[in-house]
């Protein structure tokens, strides 16, 4: 009863962290509204998180005890669709066709086409393992991003295009939902988390070096995060 209830509570903690991760782009849609253009913003890390979300959700629905894990990114689900929505107004014509039919093939097609297989063509246990990889799988690929602001960091000494509250919450999210995934015996939520905090904790002794060679002109929290999203989008939230 007592792991239950500080997993209950660690999870909770989670949800707070990714919702915050999840809002973290609301004042480049601001912008994007503000001029009825999205200029040059790209839609695909919104489209991939909203993918990532999806699937998340799924997977919180199917397995045991995953309330915490579907409840949040049900929550991404409604964010992403609108920060989406948006790209699909806004957008010049060329991204606006672009942005369509990458949310037909990955948010339609392929979720659907997950749900379809897993249902009609797997027992409950492979079920649950089969959409746990998936999501796991999808989670690390989008660490790539993270590893590319590293390596930038390294090669231009700078952390310009590393701010420091995305690596924060890069190491926090992935650490906090790392010791839930602990609490919960959940290899499929802990080890993408689990590298995403290893992931956090680099960039965060890669800023302590790089720190004071090129500081950024962008100071606010929320500048920093808005900057941060489009230089390294794909963060998982779960």
């Amino acid at each position: 009863m007592e792991i239950l209830s500080l997993s209950f509570f660690v999870g909770i903690i989670g949800n707070v962290i990714s919702v915050l991760v999840f809002l973290s782009p609301i004042g480049t849609f601001e912008r994007i509204i503000k001029h009825k253009s999205t200029e040059d913003f790209q839609s695909l890390p919104y489209i991939c998180t909203l993918l990532n979300s999806s699937l998340w959700t799924y997977y919180g629905i199917t397995k045991p005890g995953g309330l915490l894990v579907a409840t949040v990114n049900g929550f991404g689900i409604f964010v992403e669709a609108v920060y989406v929505g948006l790209f699909l107004i806004y957008a010049p014509k060329r991204m606006k066709l672009k942005t369509g039919v990458l949310v037909g093939i990955l948010n339609v097609g392929f979720v659907a086409a997950a749900i379809v297989v897993t249902q009609l063509a797997l027992e409950s246990e492979t079920q649950i393992g089969a959409i746990g990889l998936m999501c796991s799988g999808l989670n690390i690929i989008m660490y790539g991003s993270p590893l590319a602001a590293m390596k930038t960091v390294v090669r231009t000494k700078s952390v310009e295009y590393m701010p420091f509250f995305l690596s924060f919450f890069l190491f926090l999210n992935g650490g906090i939902w790392a010791f839930y995934a602990s609490l919960m015996h959940d290899y499929f939520l802990g080890v993408p988390n689990g590298i995403g905090c290893l992931l956090g904790t680099a960039q965060l002794l890669l800023y302590a070096i790089y720190k004071n060679a090129k500081p950024s002109n962008n100071t606010s929290l929320q500048g920093l995060m808005e900057q941060g999203w489009q230089k390294e989008p794909l963060i998982s939230q779960c």
